[in-house]
């Protein structure tokens, strides 16, 4: 036999070897169980990357009450309550517009000075002696629904009616007369005195009030306020956005 020969035999004799030595070895790893501490390692890893990637988001993601309070913020540009502008000559003349309103027979009346209402388009005292009692609902057998019903009475100036027919407490009278209307502004103004009330209360009080609203269905033989509702709603709110200043 040539070198060549033996050198080719060799060759041959390894490669054969070799591959049983392979399928050997394919065939353990395919039929060897895992040791648990690779599992356990492939898990651990996992968790890793995932609080990776949760710290991760977290410096990139601004916590939910930045956000909310981010929403709040664009909701309140988008729709102001308060004033938008500071506009003191602007918020003078609505309110003194509104004053006229304010000042009519038809709520001056309930918001009288005193203890006693007043009546009619002439702002006299209120005949029988009515007093406003603690709760403005009247005293002992005088109270205010003993006169005034749900609705008004009909016929020029009976008693005109409402559900909730009162004078304000005797704790937040709410004056107007006698009272200018800057003096009548700050009052109206002033938590102390109005019940604690903001201003966009006080805009949905004159918008929406059921009581309020009655000035505009008084019953025959009276006059309404000089403006309808809505122009009075719209100078308020006018009165607000420059900024609420009030009359000198």
């Amino acid at each position: 036999m040539t070198t060549r020969e033996e050198t080719e035999n060799m060759t041959a004799m390894k490669n054969s070897i070799n591959d049983r030595i392979a399928t050997r070895i394919a065939n353990r790893l395919t039929n060897q169980r895992w040791p648990v501490s690779i599992p356990l390692a492939i898990v651990v890893m996992s968790f890793a990357w995932v609080a990776a990637n949760a710290q991760q988001s977290a410096l990139t993601t601004p916590p939910v009450s930045a956000r909310a309070f981010a929403s709040t913020a664009e909701s309140t540009n988008a729709a102001p309550v308060t004033a938008v502008a500071s506009n003191d000559a602007a918020a003078q003349a609505a309110f003194n517009r509104a004053w006229t309103v304010f000042n009519s027979p038809r709520c001056r009346n309930c918001h009288p000075a005193g203890d006693a209402p007043l009546q009619g388009d002439d702002s006299h005292v209120h005949i029988q002696n009515v007093k406003r009692g603690l709760d403005g609902h009247g005293v002992y057998g005088m109270k205010c629904n003993t006169c005034h019903q749900l609705a008004n009475t009909p016929g020029d100036n009976m008693p005109p009616g409402n559900p909730k027919w009162s004078l304000p407490p005797s704790n937040m009278k709410m004056v107007i007369v006698g009272e200018t209307p800057g003096q009548f502004c700050r009052q109206l103004k002033d938590p102390a005195q109005n019940g604690g009330r903001t201003l966009a209360q006080i805009i949905t009080h004159v918008s929406s009030d059921d009581l309020v609203g009655w000035a505009w269905n008084p019953g025959d033989g009276r006059n309404p306020p000089p403006l309808t509702r809505p122009e009075f709603a719209a100078a308020m709110r006018e009165w607000v956005k420059n900024g609420a200043a009030c009359p000198q």
